[in-house]
């Protein structure tokens, strides 16, 4: 009786000092990892994101760049930190879903992480160069089976959203066209002003500008329905169904990370998200602030992951 007794009160003691852990959680900078370069979607919403955490915690929460290969350098050196809550990255759909689906990457996101929200999605635009004689996407499909595999359009690289929409579009239409990749979106939209390349599924962000001044013309976008951004533009569906890729962006801490901090995170992350201030920068960015339970993350990374794998394998889609 006497050693049930000693147990229970160390139980007992080992639960109250979890919660209080929790409840003081952070007490130092915690690391935002970043698996993009600065300047982009990935980057901007990490800074305003990690600001607003910054002000519930009144503790820094500081930047850490590590681009290259589409994201998965960044989720790697993530995955590698210590599980103790003081790093966090934000990955996306290249390097947490699809990027294992292309090629071998050096970390498994179910091992090697835990998920702990989704925090944006958004759709891409397709855009195409004014001389091109098209005003909606069907008429960009009439004009590339008639054009008989003349067009060419951009991609972000392998495993980008623009990338697998691009496939996606040709897989479902049967057009012929060649894919000029770059290393972002961005340095795509020169190409496609001076006709270089014909058209391109890009990020909302480096083509709104764009957009606006005339110098590119919006057919569609990729999202299931019309985008607040640009609420004139019909959804990609309704002239080609099935059309649909969506960008998204979630937060994950290392494996082992214990529960009482993975808890009081996902928590603080719910206050973020749901902020007015935050909602409307990510509305600038061109996406939508959201926030999930763990379980439908996972659940949804799993579902996206089955729909490329059948993508990629449908066309034939091969990494570097």
């Amino acid at each position: 009786m006497q050693r049930l007794l000693v147990t229970a009160l160390g139980l007992g003691a080992a639960i109250f000092a979890a919660g209080a852990v929790a409840q003081s959680y952070p007490t130092k900078p915690v690391k935002l990892i970043v698996t993009y370069p600065p300047g982009g979607s990935s980057d901007l919403m990490s800074r305003v994101f990690g600001q607003k955490l910054s002000e519930i915690w009144a503790q820094p929460v500081i930047i850490e760049s590590k681009p290259g290969a589409a994201g998965s350098i960044g989720m790697d050196f993530a995955a590698k930190q210590a599980p103790d809550g003081y790093s966090f990255v934000v990955g996306n759909l290249g390097p947490a879903a699809v990027n294992p689906l292309l090629s071998k990457v050096p970390y498994d996101v179910e091992r090697d992480f835990v998920a702990i929200s989704l925090i944006a999605t958004g759709p891409n635009i397709l855009i195409v160069n004014p001389d091109v004689p098209a005003k909606s996407l069907r008429e960009l499909t009439e004009h590339a089976k008639a054009s008989a595999g003349k067009l060419n359009y951009g991609t972000s690289g392998p495993g980008s959203v623009s990338h697998l929409t691009g496939a996606m579009y040709l897989n479902i239409t049967g057009i012929k066209a060649t894919e000029v990749p770059y290393k972002g979106g961005g340095l795509a939209m020169p190409d496609v002003v001076a006709g270089h390349i014909h058209y391109i599924f890009s990020d909302s962000l480096p083509a709104m500008g764009f957009i606006k001044s005339g110098r590119v013309r919006a057919l569609c976008v990729t999202g299931p329905e019309r985008s607040p951004i640009l609420p004139e533009v019909p959804p990609c569906a309704e002239s080609v169904p099935g059309l649909v890729a969506v960008n998204w962006w979630g937060v994950f801490m290392p494996a082992g990370t214990p529960k009482t901090i993975t808890t009081k995170f996902h928590t603080d992350l719910v206050k973020v998200m749901q902020d007015a201030q935050v909602k409307a920068e990510f509305a600038k960015l061109g996406v939508e602030a959201v926030h999930s339970t763990p379980e439908q993350f996972v659940a949804f990374m799993k579902s996206e992951s089955a729909k490329y794998a059948k993508l990629i394998k449908e066309a034939g889609i091969k990494g570097n």
